[in-house]
């Protein structure tokens, strides 16, 4: 599990770059004409025989084929640029500045902009490697002239995609669908089973022995959003010290520097691991999706209170917005089972951890949108159908009574803000929908623990 969060973050640190991908093209591209120079080099002194179909011709007239194939490619590059920044531009304002990192980090983009960055250096080392030859003739590196015409046919191949690629990418839902689909994986990530192994003190004992003897404050070591905790290297660390580590911050969280990050107990133990403590809490100008699920959830929002603002007054995108967070919110129901405490081999407590609770990622899915949405049936009706949704997936009565308490003060909403009766009665409508819906699972579950059988489905 933990091997897996930190691959995760590793693959997101690569992926979120304009350099990387473009980089290995490069590298490919000079291997590629390593190769082709060396074949071209024993056709030029008679040891190998070029098919038929190899470009031929002298050496004025293959710099000028390179030339035109360099100065064409390096042209496009710039039309890539441009369109790459114009959807850059339409991105932050559509979709909020938060949305940026999800187009730099489209592997589309950074393919297309490396293909044409590695045709050109290609084409470029083929252009000046023609020179005069020690056979009385220049060498002409016939078969490489021929890739490099074959590399810009590709690039062209390249071009036509990106601009597919590019106009399918910015619109509204597909963006929305990544999004969510994004924080299905990281649900899946964050979910796996818990130790069955417990040995020592419960985590009340140590919360409690923390409060009475003041466990060692250890401060930020610098400002940012925190972005990732090695948790493992935490519990390594803790269990060869003999101590026990609990955060007080969770990804996702800003951290200032020498403000307090963690507390370490027994206090005899922090000077031995404040080091590498502060080491395991990566920070960063921005948040990642990685252990931080919120941020996903923020994002959709974010997308759905602009289309509600006056300024777009786009009704049908925060309608996409709110059954995307609906299908999240029921997934996160289901299958998120964090780990609250980590345990070394022995089952002993070794990290307490921060985290979001269920109650605040409901909160953060509703709360805004229910607000900039006042006065919008449309709005308050598909948030009582995505809270229907979220109850008949629900496991414990208090989840139910949270969810019915949002649709409560949409119903609030609504009759303060809404000024037509027909259209309160519409919500009104939706509303008993949902309580129905929480009647339906409460007599569900009453039947199966009549029956002897397990509520969690």
């Amino acid at each position: 599990m933990l091997r897996l969060l930190l691959s995760d973050w590793r693959r997101e640190a690569f992926r979120t770059n304009l350099w990387l991908v473009p980089m290995l093209e490069v590298l490919a591209a000079l291997g590629l004409y390593a190769l082709t120079h060396v074949l071209d080099r024993a056709a030029y002194d008679g040891t190998l025989a070029l098919p038929s179909w190899v470009i031929q011709g002298d050496a004025d007239a293959a710099r000028q084929i390179l030339t035109a194939l360099a100065a064409a490619v390096i042209t496009v590059v710039g039309v890539v640029f441009s369109i790459m920044i114009v959807t850059l531009t339409l991105a932050s304002t559509q979709f909020g500045p938060r949305m940026l990192r999800n187009f730099i980090r489209d592997r589309g983009t950074q393919f297309t902009l490396g293909t044409f960055v590695a045709t050109f250096v290609y084409a470029t080392l083929v252009l000046i490697s023609i020179s005069p030859g020690s056979h009385g003739r220049a060498f002409v590196p016939h078969l490489s002239i021929t890739v490099a015409v074959a590399l810009v046919a590709v690039s062209m191949g390249v071009l036509i995609y990106f601009i597919h690629h590019i106009a399918t990418s910015i619109q509204l839902p597909l963006v929305i669908a990544s999004i969510a689909r994004d924080l299905s994986h990281a649900i899946d990530a964050e979910s796996s089973p818990q130790s069955r192994l417990e040995a020592g003190p419960s985590v009340v004992e140590l919360l409690a022995r923390m409060e009475e003897s003041g466990g060692t404050v250890v401060a930020a070591p610098s400002s940012g959003y925190l972005q990732f905790i090695r948790h493992g290297t935490l519990v390594g660390l803790a269990a060869e010290k003999g101590g026990v580590i609990r955060l007080l911050h969770r990804p996702g969280h800003f951290l200032v520097r020498g403000h307090p990050m963690a507390t370490v107990w027994p206090p005899g133990v922090a000077p031995a691991v404040s080091r590498e403590l502060r080491r395991a809490h990566i920070t960063g100008p921005y948040r990642t999706l990685t252990q931080d699920l919120a941020f996903a959830v923020d994002q959709l929002v974010e997308i759905a209170i602009r289309a509600l603002s006056p300024a777009v007054n786009d009704t049908f995108t925060a309608l996409t917005c709110i059954d995307w967070l609906g299908d999240s919110l029921c997934k996160i129901t289901t299958r998120w089972h964090p780990t609250r405490v980590h345990r070394d081999s022995h089952g002993y407590v070794r990290v307490i951890t921060a985290h979001v609770s269920y109650t605040r990622l409901v909160e953060r899915a509703f709360e805004k949108i229910r607000q900039a949405g006042r006065g919008m049936p449309a709005v308050l009706i598909r948030q009582l159908e995505a809270l229907a949704k979220i109850i008949d997936d629900t496991t414990t009565t208090a989840q139910r009574e949270m969810l019915l308490a949002q649709a409560a003060m949409i119903l609030t909403a609504s009759e303060e803000s809404i000024p037509e009766p027909a259209d309160r009665r519409d919500v009104k409508r939706e509303y008993d929908e949902v309580l129905a819906a929480a009647a339906r699972v409460d007599a569900r579950e009453a039947s199966a623990t009549a029956a002897g059988q397990p509520t969690n489905r």
